[in-house]
């Protein structure tokens, strides 16, 4: 470094790369003196004049203000305040267009000039030798003091830091910007007033060595800079020009021949680089103590009718400016801020001048002609040649315009100083620096919303690290206080609960496991776990039958039957012992019957019944159904003075051969059956018919409460519904005995004969009827047809033994045959929907006769049971036919029978 000091103290020079020679155009504004703009009727003061974030805003609207006074609150960092650049009132704050290329608003400051430009508190520092270096940054900052060369970079901020560590500071006074002439009539005329800032930043920095950079286009500045700087470590260095030998990279180059590092800054090499009207901003803060309010601007071009320089408080609106220095517009002029190679067209004219304003150009068409149409790329590398950053402009053209912008950034693209060299020799007129600025200000955001992520991925990480510190002190915590408890409990004399678990878990975790036997076949042998499961569904179903005996000793008790039926039903081994002694009475009475017809229905039909049973399902309902009508039989039986015990052997031997569950329709016919019997006791209306209608009810209000209880269980025991339909059947047969002699009697007659003929054709046909229903139908049981066909015969037999007595009873039983047989083919189409369909519409159905081809519908169940249903059709059709015959004979002494109804029906309840 001591080497490159004497080397400059000697007078060398270097220079940089490319770099260009345009007309500077100066002289047209820097011959006159720089005089004062004036005050215009509204300041537009934007909040934003810095590179950096704007500081809270101190004012209201209606606020009176003082010149000088901060309208912002400046803090630390990058935060510049602004001030007032005149005394008035705050009339308005809101967004307004302010001096940018976008052409975009910001938050603005109205005030209105009260005309008094009165000031407010200065507090200059004449001694500021005396002041500390904080002290010293801080008044900087407080100015609101920022880089007045074009970057507005906050001055308190570049000379903190590393910039104590300057070897070298550099006053930048080349302009080398066509048309501006700010700097040149500053040095020219406040040279003494920079020297005073140049000893105050000597006093900040400790530099070894000041330069004065100046171009020497500038004679006049040369001479009054070289007359005031009399310090020995003060140098003013005049250098050629060259465009843009005013870029601090450049500067630095020329005058020191050292190039700052890529992506680097000065201050890494110790040089710093100030522009000589920031310098007497720092002089005007310090010594002076007014902030940064006004600055030159150079008001040039063609257009102005006289060129100059002016000092332009911030704030101003251009169209006032352009008015006051009288401004010559022609169609489509354009307003240029800057100078032609960095400047921006402006957007309108009511924008306000700011701290980076330091021309406004106003040219003519023909002095600076507007740029034409883009071409392609020749490739000619006059822009490589002429770039002062020794880059590639032709390939950054490319990738910017590809939006390549990782390959833009290793040809660092961040290193352009947006000269505009490389746009200036272009001979394809592309506007290379537009490209390049965009590319910049993606890249720039990308890394924004990049170190945006980083932070809030840094925050939640430290989020997660806290949950995780919480959590661990939160585990430790509840550790401590059940090592505490254990302690206490341990002490009680008690075993700890804890250890005990542990201690069960462990041994649970170290037992055996048993190994599973395996098959011949290799399979798992899991006859065990099967015998286990069968053993608790037999203990299940034990217990639904001992739930569904209790339901049906309930229903006993309610209908008062008799012990002994109670027994039958709540106890199977007392029914299958009466069944035994029952079935040797009925095979006995049956070998003693004159008349093999009507056995021989039975026969055919109550095997045909067991069979069924033998492969039925269980149904609880259809059980409590049969239980209960056998009951209500049994009773009526007992009140005639008829025996039992052939009912009970025949449900005995019924539930000795099988235990196959029963279907529901069965129930259905069975609860259809107890109606009928129900409706004709109501028409008998004697005591003997008021007892059976007791029964009936009785029957099928049983019927009706055990479908509560039936429904709960899935599975019924099957012996009872047996024993039911054993009962049903005995009751049958006893009836066929005691109408043997009404079945000779109606064998002697030869009409009824040949009815019997016709029906037995009848039935035939129906049965061929039956098998194609059959076929149709596999939803519907054969049995329905073997039971109706029973109970049809048993209580046409009947009908038969009380015609002797009453023609009238005989009547009503062919109608209760009727009635049953629609019943049945009801109970058969009903059972399959709604096995509890209500029965109250059955009294409707059963006060209108049916046909008699009407009853062998009952048997058109699904033939895949043993019993035939021929045998139960043809059985149907005769008792139809008796039952006719009973009713023409009742017909032909209805008179008698009217007279003498009341004593038989007597005589049968006895």
């Amino acid at each position: 470094m001591h080497s490159l000091l004497e080397r400059i103290k000697a007078g060398t020079l270097w220079d940089f790369h490319g770099g260009i020679h345009p007309a500077d155009n100066k002289l047209q504004s820097s011959q006159s003196p720089v005089v004062d703009a004036g005050l215009p009727p509204r300041l537009i003061i934007p909040l934003r004049q810095h590179a950096g974030p704007a500081g809270d805003l101190l004012v209201q609207v209606g606020d009176k203000v003082k010149k000088g006074q901060p309208l912002t609150r400046y803090a630390k960092g990058r935060v510049v305040p602004v001030h007032a650049s005149t005394s008035g009132t705050i009339t308005e704050i809101g967004n307004h267009t302010v001096a940018h290329p976008s052409g975009l608003g910001d938050l603005c400051v109205i005030l209105t000039p009260d005309g008094e430009d009165k000031w407010g508190e200065r507090n200059g520092k004449a001694d500021y030798w005396n002041l500390e270096r904080g002290e010293l940054l801080e008044r900087i900052q407080q100015a609101g003091v920022a880089g007045l060369g074009g970057a507005v970079f906050p001055t308190h901020s570049k000379l903190d830091g590393r910039g104590q560590l300057t070897e070298i500071l550099i006053v930048n006074g080349l302009e080398c910007e066509p048309y501006i002439t700010t700097d040149d009539r500053l040095m020219q005329q406040y040279a003494d007033e920079i020297m005073d800032g140049i000893r105050v930043l000597k006093h900040l920095l400790k530099p070894k060595l000041t330069l004065i950079g100046v171009e020497d286009n500038k004679p006049e500045a040369i001479e009054q800079l070289t007359r005031h700087a009399t310090d020995e470590d003060v140098l003013v260095k005049t250098v050629p020009t060259k465009y843009p030998s005013g870029g601090a990279k450049q500067t630095i180059e020329l005058l020191t021949g050292r190039q700052v590092p890529k992506g680097g800054r000065a201050v890494d090499i110790g040089i710093m680089v100030l522009n000589v009207a920031t310098v007497f901003a720092i002089k005007r803060a310090i010594i002076d103590g007014e902030p940064l309010i006004e600055r030159i601007v150079t008001l040039t071009g063609d257009s102005f009718k006289q060129p100059g320089n002016a000092w332009v408080r911030l704030g101003t609106p251009v169209r006032w400016l352009l008015q006051r220095f009288e401004l010559q517009p022609e169609a489509e002029q354009r307003v240029i801020m800057g100078g032609p190679m960095m400047g921006f067209t402006l957007p309108h004219a009511m924008v306000p001048v700011v701290k980076a304003t330091n021309c406004l150009l106003a040219p003519t068409q023909a002095e600076l002609p507007a740029p034409g149409p883009e071409q392609p790329c020749i490739r000619c590398s006059a822009c490589a040649d002429a770039c002062p950053a020794t880059l590639l402009p032709q390939e950054l053209y490319w990738y910017s315009r590809a939006k390549e912008y990782d390959k833009a950034e290793k040809l660092n693209l961040m290193d352009c100083i947006e000269c505009g060299a490389c746009a200036w020799v272009c001979p394809s007129e592309i506007p290379l620096v537009q490209y390049y600025k965009i590319a910049k200000d993606d890249i720039r955001e990308a890394r924004a919303e990049a170190e945006k992520a980083e932070r809030a991925k840094q925050r939640f990480e430290a989020k997660q690290a806290r949950f995780e510190r919480e959590k661990a002190a939160r585990e430790a915590r509840h550790a401590e206080a059940a090592a505490q408890r254990r302690q206490t409990m341990t002490a009680a004399g008690g075993e700890d609960p804890v250890a005990a678990a542990l201690a069960r878990i462990k041994a649970k975790q170290d037992a055996p496991i048993t190994a599973i036997a395996a098959t011949a076949e290799g399979l798992p042998d899991n006859s065990a776990v099967i015998a286990a499961r069968e053993a608790r569904k037999r203990e299940a179903e034990a217990r639904r039958a001992a739930k569904l005996a209790e339901s049906a000793n309930s229903d006993t008790a309610a209908a008062a039957q008799p012990a002994e039926a109670v027994d039958l039903v709540s106890d199977p081994k007392k029914a299958a012992i009466a069944a035994a002694l029952a079935r040797a009475k009925a095979k006995k009475a049956a070998q003693a019957s004159d008349s093999a017809e009507p056995v021989t229905a039975e026969a055919i039909a109550a095997p045909a019944v067991d069979a069924d049973q033998q492969k039925a399902e269980v149904d609880p309902k259809k059980a409590a159904i049969a239980a209960a009508i056998a009951r209500a039989k049994a009773k009526k039986a007992e009140a005639n003075g008829e025996p039992v015990s052939a009912a009970n052997g025949t449900a005995a031997e019924v539930n000795t051969q099988n235990d196959a569950p029963v279907d529901p329709k069965k129930a259905a016919i069975a609860a259809a059956i107890a109606r009928a019997k129900a409706k004709k006791a109501a028409q008998q209306g004697d005591s003997a018919e008021g007892d059976l209608t007791a029964n009936a009810g009785t029957s099928e209000t049983a019927a009706t409460q055990s479908d509560a209880p039936s429904a709960v269980s899935e599975a019924v025991d099957p012996k009872k519904a047996a024993i039911a339909a054993a009962i049903a059947r005995a009751k049958a047969k006893k009836l066929a005995q005691q109408g043997e002699s009404a079945g000779a009697e109606d064998a002697q007659s030869e009409p009824t004969a040949s009815a019997q003929t016709r029906d037995v054709e009848v039935a035939k046909s129906e049965v061929t009827t039956s098998h194609s229903d059959t076929a149709a139908s596999e939803a519907v049981d054969p049995k329905k047809a073997a039971i109706a066909a029973a109970i049809a015969r048993a209580k046409a037999k009947k009908l038969a033994q009380q015609s002797a007595s009453t023609n009238a009873e005989v009547e009503n039983a062919g109608a209760e045959v009727e009635s049953a047989g629609t019943q049945v083919d009801r109970a058969g189409t009903e059972g399959e929907r709604a096995p509890a369909e209500p029965m109250q519409s059955n009294a409707a159905s059963s006060e209108q006769p049916l046909a008699v081809t009407e009853a062998p519908e009952a048997s058109a169940p699904v033939a895949d049971a043993p019993v035939d249903p021929k045998k139960a059709a043809i059985a149907a059709a005769v008792a139809r036919a008796k039952a006719k015959k009973l009713a023409a004979e009742a017909a032909r002494a209805a008179e008698t029978a009217a007279e003498d109804a009341p004593s038989a029906d007597r005589t049968t309840t006895r």
